[in-house]
């Protein structure tokens, strides 16, 4: 089952400067992630009759068209389970139906099935049909996704990918970025990646460091300009998940190694 892929330009802090919207199908079709509208994405849609509309998480990046195309199709727009309010307040448009994590939404080339991916945001959800799987912000096929403060989880991130890579997909169609054609070395690598920096961040705190910007200054050591905020966000979540496994202390102010550690 082929999904066809819109790259629209958008403000993202992405560093493509562009988000992928993905539709399944030509019949009673599956837009996901409309990120505005403009002229890639009608003409994607131009000969196809749009059904469904849907987004794997709420950022304005990726959520910014969802209103102009229900109105102008008249498409059952899909939000998460419990989620209702936050989607309403993002793109401005009520739900019609909702979705939670097996749900599947029946399009013209079949069946699509939602999995719950949490991390990157509270409500990040993929959409996978047959080896296909559109990922939204799980994943990227160079670099790294931000789980930073208030909404990201890293705990839910890194189990999320644990999810994909034993789901074992052909392909992961990111919105950021190329496609990836090895999902369960992309998943292992961002794993990696997400425990190489919180083993910086707890070795941070175990050597004196105590302040959320302290810790930063020790966990990082590249230049940090015009990414700064990104990256003390990703600290905070990181000294959470530590806290919450009892790893080290955290008062929200300051961070001190656990003495039963």
């Amino acid at each position: 089952m082929d999904w066809h892929r819109a790259d629209v330009s958008v403000p993202t802090r992405a560093p493509t400067g562009s988000t992928a919207a993905y539709v399944c199908g030509d019949e009673a079709a599956l837009l996901v992630d409309p990120p505005d509208a403009g002229d890639a994405l009608d003409s994607l849609l131009s000969d196809r009759s749009l059904a469904h509309i849907a987004l794997t998480h709420h950022h304005p990046d990726h959520a910014g068209a969802v209103a102009h195309y229900a109105r102008e199709t008249g498409a059952t727009v899909w939000a998460r389970r419990g989620r209702a309010s936050a989607f309403e307040a993002a793109t401005g448009i009520t739900p019609d139906r909702l979705f939670s994590g097996g749900t599947t939404i029946p399009t013209g080339a079949g069946p699509v099935t939602v999995i719950d991916t949490p991390g990157h945001a509270p409500e990040h959800v993929a959409f996978a049909t047959d080896g296909a799987v559109v990922s939204g912000d799980l994943a990227v096929a160079e670099g790294s996704v931000v789980v930073g403060a208030p909404e990201g989880d890293v705990r839910a991130y890194l189990a999320s990918l644990r999810r994909l890579h034993a789901r074992n997909p052909d392909v992961l169609l990111p919105g950021h970025g190329p496609r990836i054609e090895t999902p369960r070395e992309t998943c292992a690598r961002l794993i990696n990646h997400r425990l190489a920096r919180e083993r910086r961040v707890r070795d941070a705190v175990h050597d004196g460091a105590a302040t959320l910007d302290e810790i930063l200054e020790a966990a990082y050591e590249k230049d940090l300009t015009g990414v700064r905020d990104l990256a003390r966000g990703t600290v905070l979540t990181h000294l959470e998940k530590l806290a919450v496994e009892g790893a080290i202390s955290w008062d929200s102010e300051r961070a001190a190694p656990n003495p039963a550690e």
